[in-house]
């Protein structure tokens, strides 16, 4: 049986339709784990490709970075020996045409030229014109989850992403009881 210390990443959703798509994508659902009073959290244990992750949410109608931020730590003070630590949502990908995103696409965001790879507005300022103006700084992602970034994209390139082949079945699994 695994251990708290064999699971070295955290997967934090937003929504309840979020995890439930966290949960389809793992290849094998594991025994829930015990954890301190302390935390509020309630886990989902399971791999992917043979990496050991744990899964949670946000507190439902509760949004936002202090939300976030609270079940992070709870997260990581039950299992500390995560690695890294993923908010996984539907976040601001928005529709565009030059981009070719389309509503219901998987957006993965990277860094490009000087922007991190992920926009925080919620650290801005409306100016005068009306824009908002970001005021916050996010790092870029560590190296390795850059590498796994271009083996997703290499996957999808020839037809290897699992993506296409979840996404349509996922409400038939729920419905069934299954996720």
């Amino acid at each position: 049986m695994l251990s708290h210390d064999d699971y070295t990443i955290g997967w934090i959703s937003a929504l309840p339709l979020e995890l439930a798509a966290a949960k389809v994508v793992l290849d094998k659902v594991h025994p829930k784990l015990s954890q301190p009073g302390h935390d509020r959290n309630s886990y989902t244990f399971g791999g992917i490709r043979g990496h050991n992750i744990i899964l949670t949410y946000l507190p439902y109608g509760v949004y936002g970075t202090n939300a976030a931020g609270a079940v992070a730590e709870q997260m990581l003070s039950t299992v500390p020996s995560i690695r890294f630590g993923l908010m996984v949502g539907i976040g601001g990908g928005v529709p565009s045409p030059s981009a070719d995103i389309r509503l219901g696409d998987v957006v993965v965001s990277k860094p490009t030229g000087t922007l991190p790879g992920v926009v925080q507005y919620d650290y801005g300022k409306t100016i005068l014109s009306g824009k908002v103006e970001r005021t916050g700084v996010l790092n870029k992602p560590p190296p390795i989850l850059l590498k796994a970034l271009s083996d997703l994209v290499s996957d999808h390139w020839v037809g290897r992403a699992r993506f296409h082949v979840l996404v349509p079945v996922l409400p038939q699994l729920i419905t069934e009881g299954i996720y």
